[in-house]
C-alpha cells in the first residue's frame, strides 16, 4: 500500500530565511494554490489521501478543506500555528478542526516533525501519529535508532515517514525533488515490497512557481522542481505504483486495519 499525505500549513517558509512575511494574509495563497493542483492530480488518478491540517488553515480557508473532505481524503491534524508550535496544539488543533469541519479527527503530525508527547495525544483521543522521521539529518532529525516500520505504544499507532531499508535514506518530500525519478522510484519499489507499505510526505508550496518569486529568499535546494515540474513527479510516483498493482490508502485505513 502506498499512503501519501499532504502537511497542509500556511506557508512560512520565508520566514525561516529572514524575510519579513505575513503567513496568513500572503501565505495562504500559495499553500491554496497548492492544494488545489494537488486536489486535481488526486482526482485524475482517483487516489485518496491524508491531509495534515493546521486549524490555522482550517480556519483561514474552510471550504477548502471542506472540499478535501468531501472529495474523500482523510483530515487530520498538523497542530495549530505552524510557525510557533504549543504544548497544547495538539488538543487545541482537534477541537477546532472537529468543530469547524465536523469530522472526526484520529490522527497528528507535529509541525516540522518535533517531538510530541504520546501519553498526551492518547488522551486527547487521537489514534496515530505521524511525527517521525526515523533518519539522520544534521540539524533536523536524529532518530537513526528508532523504528522505520509502524508500531503501536500506549495504544496509539506510530507511522513513520518511510526511509530506505539499510541507509535510511528519507523518502519525504525533499528527495523527490533532488534525486532521479529512477532511483527514487527504485527505493519506493523495495521498500514497498520488503515493508508492505510506502509512506510518504509532501506540501503544497511545493506545487507553487517558487522559483518565480526571487522576493521569498529561498534557497535552491528547498524550491528545485517546485511547481508544475513537482506536479509531473507526483503524477509519476503514482503512475508507477498503480503499473505494478499497489493501491492506495489513507492512514485512517492503515490504523484501522492495525488495530483490528
Amino acid at each position: 500500500m502506498i499512503y501519501l499525505s499532504f502537511d497542509t500549513e500556511e506557508f512560512d517558509v520565508p520566514r525561516e530565511y529572514g524575510v519579513e512575511y505575513d503567513t496568513i494574509k500572503e501565505g495562504m495563497h500559495v499553500s491554496q494554490y497548492g492544494i488545489e493542483h494537488i486536489l486535481q492530480i488526486l482526482n485524475e488518478e482517483s487516489i485518496k489521501a491524508t491531509f495534515f491540517c493546521t486549524s490555522n488553515f482550517v480556519l483561514n480557508a474552510t471550504d477548502l478543506v471542506r472540499r478535501i473532505q468531501r472529495e474523500g481524503h482523510e483530515i487530520a491534524s498538523h497542530g495549530c500555528d505552524h510557525w510557533e508550535p504549543k504544548l497544547d496544539d495538539a488538543k487545541l488543533s482537534k477541537k477546532i478542526i472537529e468543530d469547524k469541519i465536523g469530522v472526526l479527527v484520529d490522527g497528528y503530525r507535529q509541525p516540522r516533525m518535533f517531538a510530541v508527547d504520546n501519553n498526551e495525544l492518547a488522551n486527547c483521543g487521537y489514534r496515530y501519529n505521524a511525527s517521525l522521521n526515523p533518519t539522520f539529518i544534521p540539524g533536523h532529525y536524529s532518530h537513526l535508532r528508532v523504528s522505520r516500520i509502524p508500531w503501536v505504544e500506549n495504544g496509539v499507532v506510530q507511522i513513520p515517514t518511510s526511509v530506505s531499508l539499510h541507509l535510511r535514506i528519507p523518502m519525504f518530500w525533499l528527495a523527490l525533488h533532488h534525486f532521479p525519478m529512477k532511483t527514487y522510484l527504485l527505493l519506493m519499489k523495495r521498500i514497498v515490497d520488503h515493508d508492505n507499505g510506502f509512506n510518504t510526505y509532501f506540501h503544497p508550496w511545493e506545487f507553487y512557481p517558487l522559483n518565480d518569486h526571487p522576493e521569498f529568499k529561498i534557497p535552491y535546494f528547498i524550491r528545485r522542481k517546485a511547481g508544475i515540474e513537482m506536479e509531473q513527479r507526483l503524477k509519476q510516483v503514482i503512475d508507477f505504483a498503480k503499473a505494478r498493482g499497489y493501491k492506495f490508502g489513507t492512514y485512517r485505513e492503515y490504523v484501522n486495519e492495525t488495530l483490528k
